[in-house]
């Protein structure tokens, strides 16, 4: 009987028993599969373009293949999983797993884990994707051993996280978590929620690329990211606004530090509301940045903040990086597998 060795116990985990689960990442671009040990541990790694215009059945079937794969290059038995785990962008109906609008994906009220089940035989847990890769950070990353964690990810949106006392938190209608769509600054943009100034309408991606092409484009400010880009500015990647932020390009630090000014004053507002042990703050663009804003952003978190409030509260990156939402994902098939 092949064992693996424990490190959290000393013991030993036997590879015979459902030790293992595996964690999967759903986005609009790409979907993401590993298997997953009780230690949080990667055993095997699949990536796959989503390709959501061939419709929800075929992105399904490509998960199903995925669950295979990952499987196999484990070098385990398919009868070792215990179960699947599943981050999908959009509100979830968590009662029935039903993916209940996912707009990059073009989903609306698509029974995700009943499928997935049918055509895997696995036992299948679905969550939103935030709440998933806040769940990989809080067990195996930056926020492990802290009870209250609040996760904030940038990128095309801004979404959040909540645990409390150890558990993710819902809301009464589960969509706790919305920090994108605090309001900032009164009459400020448009936010495709329908909402004016809105953290996300300040402060994402999205928003980021509309205020550098307005500078370029239309106030006609020289740039960089005409040539980082290639002279494309319809989409600027999270990659390109940090090279041309590292070369110090005009533009680039003025939008920049202008949206990590709203970043710190949005964590100012969940400290002084949730007072959490800490701050976790991760998607694609902060990644890209680096440490090179996180000063800036403590700087008006604290600034904002009701003292008392911020004392003691650490903010901080993810440790996890895109490997959260695969181990969230696990560490959700493993709870809910266990009640």
């Amino acid at each position: 009987m092949k064992e693996e060795k424990d490190s959290s116990t000393g013991g030993t985990l036997s590879q015979d028993s459902n030790q293992y689960q595996i964690g999967i990442d759903m986005g609009g671009t790409k979907i993401l599969a590993s298997v997953i040990n009780s230690n949080g541990q990667i055993l095997s790694r699949n990536k796959q373009a989503t390709a959501p215009e061939q419709g929800s059945e075929a992105v399904i079937e490509r998960i199903s293949d995925q669950v295979d794969s990952v499987v196999k290059k484990a070098k385990i038995k398919k009868e070792q999983i215990s179960a699947i785990g599943i981050g999908a962008p959009g509100p979830i109906d968590l009662d029935n797993g039903v993916v209940i609008f996912a707009p990059n994906l073009g989903w609306h009220n698509v029974p995700l884990k009943k499928s997935l089940e049918e055509k895997t035989g696995l036992p299948t847990h679905l969550d939103n994707d935030v709440n998933v890769g806040t769940l990989g950070e809080y067990a195996f990353g930056a926020g492990r051993g802290k009870k209250s964690v609040v996760c904030i990810f940038v990128g095309t949106g801004i979404g959040g996280g909540i645990i409390i006392d150890g558990k993710l938190f819902y809301g009464s209608s589960s969509t706790s978590g919305e920090i994108g769509h605090t309001i900032i600054k009164v009459g400020g943009p448009k936010c495709g929620c329908g909402n004016r100034g809105c953290l996300e309408a300040l402060a994402s991606r999205t928003a980021i690329t509309k205020q550098l092409r307005k500078h370029i484009l239309i106030d006609k400010e020289p740039s960089l990211l005409t040539q980082i880009n290639g002279n494309q500015l319809d989409t600027i990647k999270s990659g390109s606004i940090a090279k041309a932020f590292r070369k110090k390009d005009k533009v680039t630090v003025k939008v920049i530090k202008r949206a990590t000014k709203y970043i710190g004053i949005g964590i100012a507002s969940t400290v002084n509301f949730l007072n959490p042990e800490m701050i976790i703050l991760g998607g694609g663009l902060i990644e890209a940045l680096g440490n090179k804003t996180m000063d800036r952003i403590r700087h008006f978190a604290t600034k904002y903040a009701i003292q008392h409030a911020m004392s003691g509260v650490e903010i901080t990156t993810t440790q996890l990086g895109d490997d959260a939402g695969v181990i969230g994902a696990a560490v959700l098939a493993k709870q809910r597998s266990n009640k």
